[in-house]
């Protein structure tokens, strides 16, 4: 199993995002009426939904919100979300993988696109940046959910692939369809992980310098702020050297 690694800073500034509660409860509600309309509104017979209500719970969402996400799947006049993945190249040469979950495409394409260009981006067509990056279940602890050699023991008797961790926390990986069955195992020796889903990991990493990484960030943000957005992947790296100068 690997050690330390970047990727804390591909997924982009995580404390920043999270200080909009109210934006991420409305992505994470989302995520999970779409999972129980899709199956049984039964988390413990439909792992897409596990997934997201333990999303939802890492996250601090109220329990009274994750069940009227799950309620709203059974209403009649509830919308009609669809998957849809749009790729594209942001600043400094990088790789941009936007999930989104819509009622309305052209809405969601026309807001994505205008981001990418107002930003120092180009979007592209679906596959066009993705074979770059490999398909993984991604599950997140906190840094006190114990020590390395802890997380890693148990990361290995449940069947992950690998794990990385650093004083933020620990990143554990896994093949796609070990999701469900290794967040279940690891939560019995670790408890509630702060996040599990499935993830777009980059075979390859592309530094940022401090001019691209600004005008990277801002695409990244723009893309945060949409409501269809639910996530955004990318094949970059910034160095703590470089936020630190993006911060000050």
């Amino acid at each position: 199993m690997a050690g330390h690694s970047k990727f804390k800073n591909i997924m982009h500034r995580k404390g920043a995002q999270d200080k909009k509660r109210s934006n991420l409860f409305s992505k994470l509600s989302r995520e999970i009426t779409v999972a129980a309309k899709m199956g049984t509104p039964d988390p413990d017979m439909n792992p897409r939904l596990r997934l997201a209500v333990n999303t939802a719970k890492g996250q601090s969402m109220p329990k009274d919100n994750i069940q009227r996400a799950i309620d709203k799947a059974a209403a009649a006049d509830g919308e009609n979300y669809e998957e849809v993945r749009y790729e594209g190249y942001g600043p400094g040469g990088s790789a941009i993988i936007v999930e989104t979950l819509t009622d309305n495409r052209n809405r969601t394409a026309t807001a994505v696109r205008t981001a990418f260009s107002k930003n120092g981006g180009n979007l592209g067509t679906e596959g066009s940046v993705a074979h770059g990056f490999e398909r993984v279940g991604l599950i997140e602890y906190p840094a006190d959910a114990g020590d390395e050699d802890t997380v890693l023991e148990a990361a290995m008797e449940s069947g992950a692939d690998d794990i990385e961790s650093s004083e933020d926390g620990h990143t554990i990986w896994t093949a796609p369809e070990e999701l469900h069955g290794v967040s279940s195992e690891l939560e019995k020796a670790l408890g509630e992980a702060k996040e599990v889903k499935l993830a777009w990991k980059p075979n390859l990493t592309v530094d940022m310098d401090e001019k691209g990484a600004g005008t990277l960030l801002k695409l990244i943000d723009t893309l945060d702020d949409d409501d269809d957005v639910q996530t955004v992947w990318g094949n970059y790296a910034i160095s703590d050297e470089v936020m630190e100068k993006l911060d000050a």
